[in-house]
């Protein structure tokens, strides 16, 4: 049952002014969002209200997103003081159910699946001056990361690039014309305008202990409620559905291993297996890797963007190790490389690559499918790890070509995805690493950059355990979801769905390969004979249909009807949204309700995404101008709805600007580097007003690396919300000093202030990781601790060369009891000791008698401070 209170919204509202481009008043009137968090899982209500305004009957088309691993729980209306629960029929069945129901004068609601993360809502015969409330529940399984619970919600379908030559009958009122990459690019690009209708939000967060709850997109206001309940709603009334909603749980407890159930008796039961691998006993991966960055430098991704993804291209180069290589490629239209092949990853292919990368200007089309399999490509077919990694914002038409093709062709190279800015298609970056082997990440205007390319970095050279096979013994299980069993890689959640028809206690063994050897885990289960876990059948099926779906594209002609059909019954039974199956919902009326002749349609025209120049004046894109003065269909405004959009072609319109039309912009270079020991120095003794920020962080932040999204943060010691001008993200940096600081640390591992010497490294080199110090990060620190590592021993080796040649024994000294201090491990700190242990310098003897005196070695790192 969908609950039907909506706390956030008033009885009633005021008459809605706002027009469409045909000049008629817009239906919708807000959406809200409720709901509930608890452990992994969001269980989550999305409640459209519409009112006509008109006077005579229409039928309002809303298009609108969910996140793409949701899976739809149920479908209602409210109208005229009832309650109607939909159902689920195979779609054009449910299509026809809602055709005959609005022709003969009854009311009805029909949501249909375009996309995975796309949806269309057609409300029929919506009465004058009559409102109607639609309501969509959904459950998403959530991310835990690093003591974090990530909730991410779409807001609105942004505009995308649209390849294909235009072609193909009309089914919708989209902008674009249907291509023959795109047949359904009229199903999801709908009108961008000014719109006055926005969202609230109201979330509760039942995590069994109290969390910091941020948000680098918005404003938030938390209450805490009995039992250690937090509810989150936005700082402001309503706000506008122009980027996703972010909100993150800090100090949220992490993913458990463990088997959860959900089962009625005498019913058949879900069950949900979680496994935690611990892998310590393999050794870290010291394979050399072979990379390949590729970066979209499309139209959208002009502004924030692309200095996100900048950024983020300069901490990922500096994650690779000598002996590595690499390539750089930036597309838009067309794609450009920085070199032809692979490169050794030496100091000089750094610059060359961060001289690529400072030069990167956003502007044209979303080409992607041509880079991406240049990339798989330049890493060929070898023993080496083969790796991509695609920074981009996932706006493009043809998400299922792109995955499809980069699977097939790319077999055994794994891509690393980031999504990047406030409206991005995570269908796009969550389907093409999951195929993969490889693993998402969503970079929001705000959030920590360093963060976040160094924890898909630790993915990408985690220990893994391949070829995976599982085997129930004792209990009788089937439909595993998935069926093709993902690798189980170190500290990473590998989750297992399943149904079962009897309770019992077994086990399950985990067989695979490990470097090359077999491996074998046993996790005992025992499926319950009762059990409540709402909404875990809902995931079971989502994922058993997405799986089901994707084996479908592959086939053909009795196979693929088979399969479609296989799917409708599931999703028929299990009351779960496909591409095959939709939910609709009939109102049947009487008398003065029941409407005569086919009401007009009325598509919801939606908001330009977050930074988009909408105001008149020139912003960094101008396309949702070019959309809103767009020439209309000399046919007039479409009429009829689904019913008759779907029975005959309609005038085609004049070919829209597309969202990623190539475009003049100038973007500013990014900071020089330089101003190393400046920023070192501020880190070793922060200003007063670092200090304070750092206090007003919230528990838990800190804890990370610092705080995240903490200018739009809510809870204890936060601090104040921007003034409602400012966009969200605008005053948060785009890192910590500290992130700052490693992002100019050389191939080597060191770093380098004004004089290229030796002993000038060094010295740079002991005052950066002392700063690191200062600031709690060592080699085992989850963000910084692989470069940090990769300091110490490059510093050490330089020790030992300068030791040898003498004259900078005071220097040396100093700069090991630094990089003791931050030696997070026995063979790193060995590998310190083993420096001093084999000269006869006496500073350096000394510092070797202190290492277990932690005050001593900060006291000779202190000379450091004013160098």
């Amino acid at each position: 049952m969908i609950s039907s209170t909506d706390p956030s919204r008033p009885a009633t509202t005021p008459t809605s002014c706002l027009r469409s481009s045909e000049g008629h008043p817009v239906p919708l009137l807000g959406v809200s969002l409720s709901g509930e968090v608890f452990g992994g899982a969001a269980r989550l209500v999305v409640r459209q209200r519409y009112r006509n305004e008109e006077r005579r009957p229409i039928e309002a088309i809303y298009t609108f997103p969910l996140p793409s691993e949701a899976s739809i729980a149920g479908f209602a209306m409210e109208c005229a003081g009832r309650r109607l629960e939909g159902e689920v029929k195979e779609r054009e069945e449910a299509f026809q159910a809602y055709d005959e129901a609005i022709a003969t004068g009854h009311g009805a609601a029909l949501l249909d699946e375009e996309r995975r993360n796309v949806f269309t809502a057609s409300v029929g015969n919506l009465l004058p001056g009559e409102e109607t409330v639609v309501e969509v529940a959904f459950v998403q399984p959530l991310k835990a990361d690093e003591g974090a619970l990530r909730l991410m919600i779409p807001t609105l379908v942004a505009p995308r690039y649209i390849p294909g030559a235009t072609g193909g009958e009309r089914t919708a009122h989209g902008a674009h014309e249907p291509t023959d990459k795109v047949p359904d690019a009229d199903r999801i690009s709908p009108e961008i305008a000014r719109v006055d209708y926005g969202i609230t939000v109201d979330i509760a967060f039942d995590l069994g202990r109290d969390v910091a709850i941020e948000s680098p997109s918005h404003a938030l206001a938390v209450r805490r409620e009995e039992g250690g309940r937090q509810r989150v709603s936005l700082r402001s009334d309503e706000a506008a559905l122009d980027r996703d909603i972010v909100l993150i749980a800090a100090g949220a407890p992490g993913v458990q291993a463990g088997l959860v159930c959900d089962r009625a008796a005498g019913q058949e039961g879900t069950f949900a297996l979680t496994v935690v691998p611990d892998l310590f006993d393999a050794q870290r991966s010291s394979g050399r890797r072979d990379v390949v960055f590729v970066v979209d430098v499309s139209g959208s991704m002009q502004g924030e963007s692309i200095d996100q993804a900048r950024r983020a291209l300069r901490l990922c180069l500096r994650h690779l190790a000598e002996g590595d290589r690499f390539g750089v490629i930036a597309f838009s239209n067309d794609f450009r490389a920085m070199e032809p092949s692979l490169a050794p990853f030496t100091q000089r292919t750094l610059e060359a690559a961060d001289a690529f990368v400072e030069g990167l200007v956003a502007s044209g089309g979303t080409e992607m499918l041509k880079p991406l399999l240049a990339a798989v490509g330049m890493l060929g077919d070898t023993d080496r790890d083969r790796v991509v990694v695609l920074l981009t914002d996932g706006q493009v038409g043809n998400e299922a070509e792109i995955v499809d093709k980069v699977a097939e062709l790319g077999k055994g190279v794994r891509v690393y995805t980031f999504g990047i800015g406030t409206n991005v298609s995570d269908l796009l970056v969550n389907d093409l690493a999951r195929r993969t082997q490889g693993a998402a990440e969503l970079i929001h205007p705000g959030e920590r950059i360093d963060e976040k390319v160094t924890a898909q970095f630790a993915r990408a050279t985690a220990i893994r355990v391949t070829g995976i096979e599982a085997r129930f013994e004792g209990v009788d299980v089937g439909e595993l979801a998935p069926v093709e069993l993902p690798a189980l890689v170190d500290g990473e959640p590998w989750v297992l769905y399943g149904r079962y028809g009897q309770p019992g206690m077994g086990r399950v063994a985990l067989r695979g390969i490990l470097r090359g050897e077999r491996f074998h885990l046993e996790v005992p289960v025992e499926l319950a004979a009762e059990a409540s876990r709402p909404g875990l059948a809902a995931l079971w099926a989502g994922a058993r249909v997405r799986e089901l779906e994707e084996s479908e594209r592959a086939l053909s002609g009795k196979r693929a009807e088979a399969m479609r059909k296989r799917i409708v019954d599931l999703a028929v039974r299990h009351r779960v949204a496909s591409k095959h199956a939709s939910f609709v919902v009939i109102e049947r009326r009487t008398g003065d309700r029941r409407a005569h002749g086919q009401p007009e349609a009325r598509p919801v025209p939606v908001s330009a995404p977050a930074g988009w120049g909408m105001s008149g004046r020139r912003g960094p894109v101008m396309a949702a101008l070019a959309f809103a003065a767009m020439p209309k269909r000399a046919a007039g405004p479409m009429t009829g709805g689904p019913a008759v959009m779907r029975a005959r072609a309609v005038a085609p319109a004049p070919a829209p600007m597309a969202a990623d039309a190539d475009r003049s912009a100038s973007l500013g270079s990014a900071p020089a580097a330089g101003g190393l020991l400046s920023r070192a120095r501020q880190l070793f003794q922060p200003s007063a007003a670092e200090g304070s920020a750092r206090a007003a962080a919230p528990a838990g932040a800190a804890a990370r690396g610092g705080p995240r999204g903490a200018q739009h943060g809510s809870g204890p010691g936060a601090p104040p919300a921007p003034a409602p001008s400012a966009a969200p993200g605008a005053t948060e940096s785009h890192g910590s000093g500290l992130g700052r600081v490693f992002e100019e640390q050389l191939a080597s591992g060191l770093w380098e202030r004004g004089e290229s010497t030796d002993l000038g490294r060094l010295t740079s080199t002991a005052r950066c990781l002392a700063a690191c110090h200062e600031q709690g990060v060592d080699s085992a620190h989850p963000i910084y601790g692989a470069q940090v590592a990769k300091a110490i021993e490059a510093l050490c080796a330089l020790a030992e060369s300068l030791l040898q040649r003498g004259g900078a024994d005071g220097e040396v000294a100093a700069a090991l009891a630094a990089a003791y201090l931050v030696a997070g491990g026995r063979r790193l700190r060995a590998r310190v000791s083993q420096v001093g242990s084999t000269t006869a310098s006496e500073a350096v003897r000394e510092v070797l008698n202190e290492m277990g005196d932690a005050g001593a070695l900060r006291r000779r790192v202190e000379a450091l401070r004013g160098a």
